[in-house]
C-alpha cells in the first residue's frame, strides 16, 4: 500500500483535518524521510495526536483510548523503557492468554512482535494519542513523582495542557492563522494575553496591523499549541522560552522562530516566520539603488578586509549579509558564519548559533574558526572589543569578514569602533567599507494617489538636487489590508574607505570631519536615497523622512 492510497489519509482528507495540497506535501517529506505520513503532519502541526490517534482507530476498526483509560503505569520484565520510548507504546494489562498494549502506530508490526517474542504471549493492539503514551512512559520512569501531590498536580496541568493543545479547535485556529499571515505577507505574528481576552497582531512591512482576536475559550489551548510546534515545555510559564518550528503553510515550508514571555496577564508568543521560497538573496533585488548595489558586490568582491553592514534592529542587515555570503558561496572558497540566531540554513555555509550560557560567543567562535582554514566569516555581530580585535586580526591574515554594528549611520561606525579601544591604524588597513540602511515601505500601485508638492517638501528636495515635482501619498484599499503600503525596498548609504579616508581613519579624525571626506568622494546620504525614490514615486515623502531623517 503507497502512502497516496493509506486509509488513514483518506480520513484524515474526509473529516477535513488536512487539506490536498498540505496531505501531498506531507506524503513527500514522508517518503524522503523513511516515515509514516502521520509523523509528518504532526511534526508539521498539520493535525493533532488525538485526530491521527482516532482516524487510525477507524482506519483499523481497533479500540481508541485516552489518557483516562490507562491502568497505573507498569513495565513487564523483559521490555526496556528505551524500546516502549522508541516504539511508542504502553504495555496496559495482561492475563495468561494475551497482553494489551496501547500504541501511537498501531501498525508498527516490528515493535508489536517485539513485545510477542519478548514477553511470550499474543499482543492485543489499541490506539492512543502519542502524547499521551510518551507522558504515561515519564510517569513510568519517575515513579515517585506519582506520590508526592505537587508533581502529580503538575503532572495533571501538564496532561490537560498537551490535551487541549493536541485538540482540533486549537490546531485548527493555529494553522488558519498562520496561513493568513503568509498570505498577507506579513513577517510576525505577536499573540498577547490581555486581562479578558487574547490579541492577534501581525506585523506587514515593519507596521504592526491588529486582526480579530482569537475566541477567549482557546487562549490557553493556542499558547500551548504554539509551544508544542516549537519543541517548548508546554508547563512552563515561569521563564521565557525560545524555540523554532519548521510547518507546512499553503503548500510551502515555513520556519518559525518562536519566543514566549511571563508577562502579566499570562504568557505572550511572539512568533518570526521565515520564508524560504520567498527569500530573496540578490543583492540587486533588495531594493538597493543601481550604485549602491554596484559598489557593494565589489567591495564584497575583494580577497580580504572587514566589510560592515549597520542599522538598527529590523533595517534588514541579516538580510543583506545573507545576500553577500550567497554571491560569495562558491565551492573554491570555504565560508563559515557564527550567529545568535541563526535565521536560515545556506547550503554550503558553516553556521554556528551562539550559546551564552555555555561560553559560546562570538569570540570564542571566530577564534574557533580561524584554525578551520576559511576563506570569508560572517560574525552576525561585532559587540565587543574583542570580537572586533579577533575580527581585525583575521582580516589582516587574509580573510574576508563581513559583520554588523549598530549605528545610526556609516561614519558613525568608525566612531564606533576606535571607541571600542580598537588601534586607529589597523582599522584603517583593514576596514573596507560601511554599508547603513534601513527599510522603508513602498507605496501600494493599486490605490497610491499623487499629490502637488508643498513648499517645505521642495525646499528638502531641491536642497538634496532633486526635481520639484508631483509626490505620491499612501490611501489604502483592499490590496493593502487599509494601509496604504505594500512591499519594502532597502536604502543605504555606502561608504568605501578610500582616498584620504584611511588616513584621517589613522589620525583619529572626528565623525564631521569623516563625513566631509566622504562627501567629497561621493557619498550620498540614506536620506537622499529615499528622497529619490520617493521622487520616482516608489514611497511616500513622509515614509522616508520617518525613516531615514535620523541617518
Amino acid at each position: 500500500m503507497t502512502l497516496s492510497n493509506d486509509p488513514l489519509a483518506a480520513l484524515l482528507l474526509a473529516r477535513g483535518l488536512v487539506k490536498q495540497a498540505e496531505l501531498d506535501r506531507a506524503i513527500q517529506l514522508a517518503q524522503e524521510g523513511g516515515l509514516r505520513v502521520e509523523i509528518v503532519l504532526s511534526r508539521l502541526g498539520l493535525a493533532g495526536d488525538a485526530d491521527i490517534a482516532a482516524a487510525l482507530a477507524e482506519a483499523l476498526d481497533l479500540p481508541l483510548l485516552d489518557e483516562a483509560d490507562f491502568p497505573p503505569p507498569q513495565k513487564p520484565d523483559g521490555l526496556t523503557l528505551a524500546f516502549l520510548r522508541h516504539a511508542c507504546l504502553l504495555p496496559l494489562h495482561e492475563n495468561d492468554a494475551a497482553i494489551a498494549i496501547a500504541m501511537a502506530d498501531p501498525r508498527d508490526d516490528f515493535a508489536a512482535n517485539a513485545v510477542r517474542l519478548a514477553l511470550g504471549k499474543p499482543v492485543q493492539r489499541m490506539v492512543a494519542p502519542r502524547g499521551a503514551i510518551e507522558r504515561a512512559l515519564e510517569r513510568l520512569q519517575n515513579p515517585g513523582t506519582a506520590v508526592q501531590s505537587t508533581a502529580a498536580s503538575s503532572h495533571a496541568d501538564r496532561d490537560r495542557l498537551n490535551d487541549a493543545a493536541s485538540g482540533a479547535p486549537a490546531v485548527a485556529f493555529v494553522q488558519r492563522m498562520l496561513s493568513e499571515a503568509v498570505r498577507m505577507g506579513a513577517s510576525d505574528i505577536h499573540v498577547e494575553p490581555g486581562d479578558s481576552r487574547l490579541e492577534l497582531r501581525f506585523r506587514l512591512d515593519g507596521k504592526l496591523l491588529r486582526r480579530p482576536d482569537p475566541p477567549a475559550d482557546l487562549a490557553a489551548a493556542i499558547i500551548g499549541r504554539l509551544k508544542v510546534l516549537a519543541g517548548l515545555d508546554i508547563a512552563e510559564k515561569r521563564l521565557p522560552q525560545d524555540g523554532r518550528a519548521r510547518v507546512s503553510v499553503e503548500g510551502r515550508e515555513i520556519d518559525i522562530r518562536v519566543a514566549t514571555l511571563p508577562a502579566m496577564h499570562g504568557e505572550a508568543i511572539a512568533l518570526r516566520l521565515l520564508d524560504r521560497a520567498h527569500l530573496r538573496l540578490d543583492i540587486a533585488q533588495l531594493g538597493f539603488s543601481a550604485d549602491i548595489a554596484a559598489a557593494l558586490q565589489k567591495l564584497a568582491a575583494r580577497p580580504h578586509g572587514i566589510l560592515l553592514v549597520t542599522g538598527p534592529t529590523g533595517s534588514g542587515k541579516t538580510t543583506t549579509l545573507y545576500s553577500l555570503l550567497s554571491q560569495l558561496n562558491r565551492p573554491d572558497a570555504k565560508l563559515l558564519s557564527v550567529e545568535d540566531p541563526v535565521e536560515f540554513r545556506l547550503e554550503g555555509v558553516n553556521q554556528v548559533q551562539v550559546r551564552p550560557t555555555i561560553g559560546l560567543d562570538f569570540a570564542r567562535v571566530l577564534r574557533a574558526f580561524l584554525r578551520h582554514d576559511p576563506d570569508i566569516m560572517m560574525v552576525g555581530e561585532i559587540r565587543d572589543a574583542e570580537t572586533a580585535r579577533i575580527a581585525i586580526q583575521a582580516a589582516l591574515t587574509g580573510h574576508l569578514i563581513l559583520s554588523t554594528l549598530h549605528t545610526n549611520d556609516a561614519p558613525g561606525a568608525i566612531a564606533r569602533l576606535l571607541d571600542m579601544g580598537l588601534e586607529p591604524y589597523l582599522l584603517a588597513a583593514t576596514l573596507n567599507g560601511v554599508l547603513a540602511q534601513r527599510l522603508v515601505r513602498l507605496l501600494c500601485p493599486d490605490c497610491k494617489q499623487p499629490h502637488a508638492a508643498t513648499p517645505e517638501q521642495s525646499a528638502l528636495l531641491a536642497a538634496y538636487g532633486l526635481p520639484t515635482h508631483r509626490l505620491f501619498h499612501a490611501k489604502g484599499c483592499p490590496a493593502c489590508h487599509g494601509t496604504g503600503y505594500r512591499g519594502r525596498a532597502a536604502i543605504g548609504e555606502l561608504l568605501g574607505i578610500e582616498g584620504e579616508l584611511p588616513g584621517l581613519i589613522a589620525a583619529r579624525a572626528d565623525t564631521q570631519s569623516l563625513a566631509a571626506a566622504a562627501r567629497r568622494q561621493g557619498f550620498s546620504t540614506l536620506l537622499a536615497n529615499g528622497l529619490a525614490l520617493a521622487v520616482d514615486g516608489r514611497t511616500s515623502l513622509d515614509e522616508v523622512q520617518r525613516v531615514a531623517a535620523a541617518g
